[in-house]
Order: structure tokens, then C-alpha cells, then sequence
């Protein structure tokens, strides 16, 4: 029995590392899921080998900031599989920092449309679906960033995973009536590409993690067991919660 059986599951931001392990996993544990990204190719990939190791999973192209890429997604998961439970909103970009003054608007608006506006529009058009499902579960993947350690953050990511933090609160709120419940994790430095493409000076990142009281980064496994959680009924009485999986960043 996997943790899963009988869901239908939508994750965003799937080609790779967090996203595509997510994927993997939840058919794993017996989801039918629907992921998209931008990068079609190698979300192409990460389909057929969950489809070569026997599990159900189709790839779609979803531009998250576009409001037709999720109506698509969302009629792809309910089409093909008849409804919709689960939606995880995990696409996020990050940019290098930089002083507030010398941040360009253009740049702002780029972090915040895929950032915060993604998963409002992910909600948006998965909240219909679920509330005709009889309920759901919707996890926004939020960041440290997004509560504290503000000395150290990019504005406009801190401030678009700030707006994530309050949004889920904000679902949860509304929409516990249709029974749908809505969480956000919280990662600290996890070993991704995103990571190292936003710190690839090796001594910047060793500060970084000097921030952490266990020393090292997480793992992406570590973060997918989480959502995993989130996802399934083990956290059923969970809602508008924050779950901060930072190696006790925010402990100090």
C-alpha cells in the first residue's frame, strides 16, 4: 500500500532535482501524477522512466506564470485520471543577490510572477477541482527565506516566499470548509542546482552553511518526504501550517 493509492497528484517546476524527485516518489507511492515545467525535454525524460519503472505519470508544459499552461494542467489531471487531490507548487527561480537600489523592477516582477503569482494560480484552478474531489490537499514550497535570517536574503526572493507563507494561510483559511487543506515547507540550503547556481563560490557557500547549526546542506530527499507527508492523509489534521526543514537555521 503506498501512501498515495488512489490520488491524482499536480506538481509544478517537475523537470528536475526537487520537482522531478517528487514526481517519482508519488507515483511511487501509488499516485496517477501530472508535472510540468518549462524545460519539455528533460521533463520528457523523467516521465518515461516512471513509466519504465511501472508507474502511472504524464508530462505536461506548464509555464507557470500563464494562466492557459495551468487550466491545461489542471484539465490534463482531471481528464485523464477524473479528478483532482493533491497540488504541489514547487517552480520558483532565484537570482543572484544584489543591493535593493540597484534591483531593477524588471527583475522584481520576473521573481514575483513565477514565484508568488504561480502558486496563486496554481491554487486557483486547482481549488475547483478539489472542492468537486470532495477535498484536497495543496502544498506551497515556501523557503527560510520567506520568515527569517533576513540579513542574508535577495529581496525579491525573500519577499516572493514571504507571500507564499501568507497565502497558504490565507487557503487554508477560506477553504477548509470544502475540505481542502493548504501547508507550506520551509528548506533551508538544500543541495540542489538552484542552490549552487545562486551560491557557486564554494567559500560564500561554506559561509553560508555557517549559518547552519547542523553544518551541511539538506538533501532533496529529506525535503520530498516532507511534501510526501503533507500530501497524503497522514497529515490530515494539518492545515495552514508551516513546516521549516532548515538544520536549525532559524533556531538562532
Amino acid at each position: 500500500m503506498g501512501k498515495l493509492d488512489g490520488k491524482v497528484a499536480l506538481i509544478s517546476g517537475g523537470a528536475r532535482g526537487q520537482g522531478a524527485a517528487e514526481a517519482e516518489t508519488f507515483a511511487r507511492e501509488g499516485a496517477k501524477v501530472v508535472f510540468g515545467d518549462i524545460r519539455d525535454a528533460e521533463g520528457k525524460k523523467v516521465e518515461a522512466a516512471i513509466r519504465a519503472a511501472g508507474h502511472e505519470a504524464v508530462y505536461v508544459h506548464l509555464d507557470v506564470t500563464s494562466e492557459a499552461d495551468w487550466q491545461t494542467a489542471v484539465k490534463t489531471a482531471t481528464g485523464r485520471y477524473g479528478k483532482l487531490d493533491v497540488l504541489i507548487n514547487n517552480a520558483a527561480i532565484v537570482i543572484p543577490r544584489v543591493a535593493i537600489e540597484d534591483r531593477s523592477a524588471a527583475e522584481w516582477d520576473q521573481v514575483m510572477a513565477v514565484n508568488a503569482k504561480g502558486v496563486f494560480l496554481g491554487t486557483k484552478y486547482a481549488i475547483p477541482e478539489m472542492r468537486r474531489a470532495g477535498g484536497g490537499s495543496i502544498v506551497n514550497i515556501s523557503s527560510v527565506a520567506g520568515i527569517g535570517q533576513s540579513l542574508h536574503q535577495e529581496p525579491a526572493y525573500a519577499a516572493s516566499k514571504g507571500a507564499i507563507r501568507i497565502f497558504t494561510k490565507v487557503t487554508a483559511s477560506q477553504h477548509a470548509k470544502d475540505r481542502i487543506r493548504c501547508n507550506s515547507v520551509h528548506p533551508g540550503p538544500i543541495d540542489t542546482e538552484m542552490l549552487h547556481s545562486a551560491i557557486p563560490d564554494k567559500d560564500a557557500l561554506q559561509r553560508r552553511l555557517q549559518r547552519v547549526p547542523l553544518g551541511r546542506m539538506g538533501t532533496v530527499a529529506e525535503i520530498v518526504t516532507a511534501v510526501l507527508y503533507l500530501a497524503s492523509d497522514d497529515s490530515a489534521y494539518m492545515t495552514g501550517s508551516e513546516l521549516v526543514i532548515d538544520g536549525g537555521a532559524l533556531a538562532q
